[in-house]
């Protein structure tokens, strides 16, 4: 019995149908490799942009303003933020500055509380400090950071520091592997890291300031500032971690500022407005 030409067609057609679908799964297949080959493409090409955006970021102002003729230009105020969070580690395959957002896995892994690593408080701080009037007048003499694990370095009062904490932390990579952050096209060190104790580059014509919210004394910073000598240079050592106190080793007095816990930018603006207004800087 001879087999009906409908069926044939049937089956000729379904085996067409079965090739068209498996050739277009394979073009699907290629187009999605050359897509996620492009995606990795990309990311390697932001990730070098990041780099190099990390390495040019910080530059010098172009002028710092005049001090005021009314202001005593022998005074000034040095700013020393302790116990700072900025530790590096290699995550993966690259070195990363720790912080409590991007890296709570491998924190706990090794053993470390998260809730300590919180580097964007020295940078509010300083951001806080490198924008003040104070400084712009040329009365920050100097800006010093301490980390929680000991290493000193100084930050330039004239260095643009950048805007966004993705590029501190590039900037803070920087420095602490090749311990010196140099200005774009020039020799000067912007930021560099130094010997300690940190005592030995305070000028002698000093008054070192420990504040923290639990020392017994509490003041009103402006009358405080009034109170000294205008050719007496003030030391102010904040703290610029999550918890805990600062060194009051070598510290000539000890003050808190407020009733309240108070973050660290926001206590260096308590500081920066009484001296503004202690030395007319308007």
């Amino acid at each position: 019995m001879v087999r009906p030409y409908k069926v044939k067609g049937f089956k000729r057609k379904k085996r067409e149908e079965e090739e068209y679908y498996e050739e277009k799964e394979v073009k699907e297949e290629e187009n999605e490799r050359e897509k996620t080959a492009a995606e990795v493409e990309e990311a390697e090409g932001e990730e070098e942009e990041d780099e190099r955006r990390a390495e040019e970021a910080v530059d010098e102002l172009p002028g710092i303003p005049v001090v005021p003729s009314n202001a005593n230009a022998g005074a000034g105020v040095i700013i020393i933020l302790e116990r700072a969070s900025l530790e590096v580690a290699k995550v993966g395959k690259t070195y990363q500055l720790l912080n409590s957002d991007d890296h709570v896995n491998f924190l706990l892994k090794h053993g470390k509380d998260p809730k300590n690593y919180r580097p964007d408080i020295a940078f509010q701080a300083i951001l806080m400090i490198l924008d003040s009037r104070l400084n712009k007048a040329g009365r920050l003499k100097a800006l010093y950071v301490k980390t929680e694990k000991g290493v000193l370095f100084e930050i330039k009062p004239y260095v643009r520091m950048p805007r966004t904490f993705k590029r501190f932390s590039g900037l803070i990579l920087q420095l602490l592997q090749k311990l010196t952050v140099n200005a774009s096209g020039k020799r000067d060190k912007l930021l560099r890291v130094i010997k300690n104790p940190v005592t030995q580059y305070l000028p002698l014509n000093s008054r070192r300031i420990g504040l923290s919210h639990s020392a017994e004394r509490m003041v009103k910073i402006q009358d405080y500032v009034n109170a000294a000598n205008n050719d007496v240079n003030l030391v102010f050592v904040v703290g610029a971690m999550a918890h805990g106190k600062i060194n009051t080793e070598y510290t000539d007095d000890f003050i808190s500022v407020s009733g309240y816990q108070l973050s660290a930018a926001y206590c260096l603006g308590m500081i920066c407005n009484a001296l503004e207004q202690k030395w007319n800087i308007l």
